[in-house]
């Protein structure tokens, strides 16, 4: 948080005056903001190398040696910018892993286990809003769904005016 910007989220309590020195997350543009300064700060890499979802950094590599580069590089960076990583929330040099409902590997990009039982499982929507609920969900794995447009089709024309009774 910039210096200058410290005095706006000032709170007083009966112990005293107190401001935030990082930004907290629960300001409202506090997320759209820490995501810009991720792809600021990791521009360079994005998608040579690293993808970035708030604070859910994935580094992707060819192989081992190049690996250990892209993980110096990234942590060199964060370190610049006064950023760290709490190492119990990290893993590193795994084959595969679970990021943002997918699970990526040498093999490509597949639906999380636990996102495809969601999928069969989903009760049958009986609202307006299940069905976009729904639609949310599978619409998101598009493109793991055979023929997702023509599965879909009937569940979309509910959504129509006077689609749904």
């Amino acid at each position: 948080m910039h210096s200058e910007d410290i005095h706006k989220t000032a709170f007083r309590t009966h112990q005293g005056l107190f401001e935030f020195l990082v930004m907290p997350f629960g300001l409202t543009n506090a997320p759209a903001t820490f995501q810009a300064l991720m792809n600021h700060i990791l521009q360079r890499f994005l998608r040579r190398f690293v993808l970035v979802f708030f604070d859910d950094i994935l580094i992707y590599s060819s192989s081992w040696a190049e690996h250990l580069q892209h993980i110096h590089l990234v942590l060199q960076t964060l370190a610049d910018h006064s950023l760290f990583l709490k190492r119990s929330k990290c893993s590193f040099a795994a084959s595969s892993v679970a990021y943002l409902g997918h699970v990526i590997s040498a093999a490509g990009a597949a639906m999380d286990e636990d996102k495809i039982r969601a999928v069969l499982s989903w009760p049958v929507p009986r609202t307006l809003r299940a069905v976009h609920e729904f639609l949310g969900l599978a619409g998101y794995y598009r493109r793991f769904i055979k023929d997702y447009g023509a599965t879909a089709a009937p569940l979309t024309k509910l959504l129509r005016k006077e689609g749904f009774r």
